[in-house]
C-alpha cells in the first residue's frame, strides 16, 4: 500500500519547514536572515544579507526541498494526489517552518522544485513567464508572480496536466500572491527593492 495523503500532507510539511535560508545564513556569514532586510528567509533576503554564495546555496536548497517531497511520496508507492498534497505542504512548510519559528520565506522556490518534479514542462514555462520579468525590472516579486500565474495558466487550459496537479498548481499561485502581498503593496507604491539591493 501506498502512502496515503495524510503521511504524504506530513511529510512534505516536514521537509519544507527545514529553514535552508537561517540554517546558510548562520553557517556561511553568521547571521539570522530573518533580521534584516524584508525578515524572510528566501534566497532573495538572503542574497541582500549574508552575500551571493549564500543566497546561491539558499535558491538552489529550497528547490530541493520541493522536489524532494513529492518524488520521495512517489518512491513509498504514493500516487499523483498523494505527491501534489506532499508539494503543496511543503509551499506551506516553507512559507510558516515548525523548526524556525513559523517565520520563513515565499515558497518560490519550493514551489518550483515541486514542479520539476510533478510536471517539467509546466515548471520550464513557469521560469519563461517569470525569469524575463526579473531580468527586465530587477524585481524578484513581480517576476516570481508572473510565473506562478503562467504556471497556472498552462496547468488550467493543458489537457494532459493531471486534476491533482492542476490544482496544485492553482493553490501554489494563490499560496505566492498571499505570501508577496507586502511586495505587491510596495510595488504599488514605487517602494519594492531591486534586485542587488542591500
Amino acid at each position: 500500500m501506498g502512502v496515503g495523503r495524510v503521511a504524504a500532507v506530513g511529510f512534505g510539511y516536514g521537509v519544507g519547514s527545514v529553514p535552508t535560508g537561517v540554517l546558510v545564513g548562520r553557517l556561511l556569514a553568521g547571521v539570522d536572515v530573518r533580521r534584516y532586510g524584508s525578515h524572510s528567509s528566501g534566497a532573495t533576503n538572503v542574497l541582500r544579507t549574508a552575500g551571493p554564495v549564500a543566497g546561491v546555496a539558499t535558491l538552489c536548497l529550497d528547490a530541493a526541498k520541493g522536489y524532494l517531497a513529492p518524488v520521495v511520496v512517489r518512491r513509498l508507492g504514493g500516487g499523483q494526489a498523494a505527491q501534489a498534497a506532499a508539494a503543496a505542504a511543503a509551499g506551506v512548510g516553507h512559507s510558516w517552518p515548525a523548526f524556525a519559528g513559523f517565520q520563513g520565506g515565499r515558497s518560490v522556490m519550493t514551489t518550483i522544485g515541486s514542479l520539476l518534479a510533478l510536471e517539467p514542462g509546466t515548471a520550464g514555462l513557469a521560469l519563461l513567464g517569470g525569469v524575463p520579468v526579473i531580468a527586465l525590472t530587477r524585481y524578484v516579486s513581480l517576476g516570481s508572480l508572473a510565473g506562478a500565474l503562467t504556471a497556472a495558466a498552462v496547468a488550467v487550459r493543458s489537457p494532459r496536466v493531471a486534476p491533482s496537479v492542476r490544482r496544485y498548481t492553482c493553490f501554489a499561485a494563490a499560496l505566492l500572491v498571499v505570501r508577496h502581498r507586502g511586495n505587491i503593496a510596495r510595488l504599488a507604491r514605487g517602494q519594492e527593492h531591486r534586485l542587488g539591493d542591500r
